[in-house]
């Protein structure tokens, strides 16, 4: 690969991992408040990430977004109140850093978006739902500990009440993110 090739990759690759931070960012602006734990659109997006980007590019995204929610950025859910750090310490904590493991193991399963390869539909429904799940063990681990609660109680409080919300959003990027893969995959090739 050429030294002009690889600069040019290594820039798409930048403009993707932002793009993909800011969609995730703006996810925290739709916001339906449920219990301790918000349901936003940023989990969608984290998603996305994986499923569009693969397991390096995607997590890097998402790395990103919280890199930004950590030094003060109105990034999280309910416009980052508390900001900053304080927020990974309070109950949604453990699910925020879920979208690092949610995101790769989407993209794991998926793998880097190639030109012309279309990922058969069993794929994308197991890298969707890996992707959804991932996010919820240490976020009701978190959750958990946090409460001061026994297990029943957390799956009651942090997991019902959201997973089919979340397996709603799994579909929807499962969907749109052939797509999306198919225009990725022609930007880095070009």
């Amino acid at each position: 690969m050429s030294v002009e090739k690889a600069s040019r990759y290594k820039i798409t690759a930048l403009v993707f991992i932002a793009l993909f931070a800011a969609l995730i960012s703006a996810g925290a602006f739709i916001v339906i408040p449920i219990g301790p734990i918000p349901v936003v659109l940023q989990n969608l997006f984290t998603l996305l990430s994986g499923l569009v980007l693969g397991p390096v590019f995607g997590t890097a995204a998402v790395g990103l977004f919280i890199a930004a929610g950590l030094v003060g950025a109105p990034v999280f859910a309910n416009n980052g109140s508390p900001m900053g750090i304080a927020r990974i310490f309070g109950p949604t904590g453990g699910f925020l850093l879920g979208y690092l493991p949610g995101a790769f193991a989407a993209g794991l399963i998926m793998g880097f978006p190639r030109p012309g390869a279309k990922a058969p539909l069993w794929r994308i429904i197991c890298a969707a739902a890996a992707g959804v799940l991932v996010v919820y063990i240490p976020g009701l681990v978190r959750l958990k500990f946090f409460l001061n609660v026994d297990w029943r109680q957390t799956f009651i409080v942090g997991f019902f009440p959201f997973i089919i919300g979340d397996a709603v959003k799994g579909a929807i990027a499962g969907l749109i993110s052939p797509r999306l893969r198919r225009i990725v995959a022609r930007v880095f090739s070009s």
